[in-house]
């Protein structure tokens, strides 16, 4: 039992933690927090796993950027204290119901894979995980999703700032 896998317990045990903290809280405010928090914790498996550019994305862009964007909505609607409590509806239904499809697929999507590691070569190795090739994937292979990622969330907070301005 090594400092590694000891970090990885407790950092894997701290995301699910507050990533549970995130779906229970009772105020959006508080919820966002708790995804701050897990984001952090992400970034230090990124760590652990020698990923440390995926690790600085993570922190800057999710827990920096992103963040401010959902905190600034929430203020916006003014959700501070918008509890979420209430019956079971369809829509609660239908999400619970897809969230545990969506698990199904994964166990089984892991279960049908190769214990067997890929391997890279020398050249490979030594390119993986950089920022040039981070930005030659996304800006030629990913580059029609990362645009739609980019487009719907300027959609989102024009929508959050047309649905608060009918309320003021």
């Amino acid at each position: 039992m090594n400092i590694e896998l000891v970090l990885f317990g407790v950092f894997a045990v701290m995301t699910l933690l507050s990533a549970g903290l995130v779906i229970t809280a009772r105020s959006p405010i508080n919820s966002a927090m708790a995804l701050v928090s897990t984001f952090f914790f992400l970034a230090g498996i990124y760590v652990l796993l020698w990923a440390h550019t995926v690790a600085a994305v993570q922190v800057l862009v999710y827990a920096g950027a992103i963040m401010v964007l959902f905190l600034f909505v929430i203020m916006l609607l003014n959700l501070g204290d918008a509890p979420h409590r209430g019956k079971p509806t369809a829509t609660r239904l239908l999400g619970g119901a897809s969230a545990v499809g969506l698990l199904a697929v994964l166990a089984v999507t892991l279960g049908r894979m190769d214990a067997q590691p890929a391997q890279l070569d020398a050249k490979g190795q030594a390119a993986f995980g950089t920022m040039a090739a981070i930005g030659e994937t996304i800006f030629t292979t990913w580059l029609l999703p990362f645009e739609a990622v980019s487009l719907l969330l300027l959609v989102a907070m024009v929508g959050a700032v047309v649905v608060a301005k009918s309320r003021i």
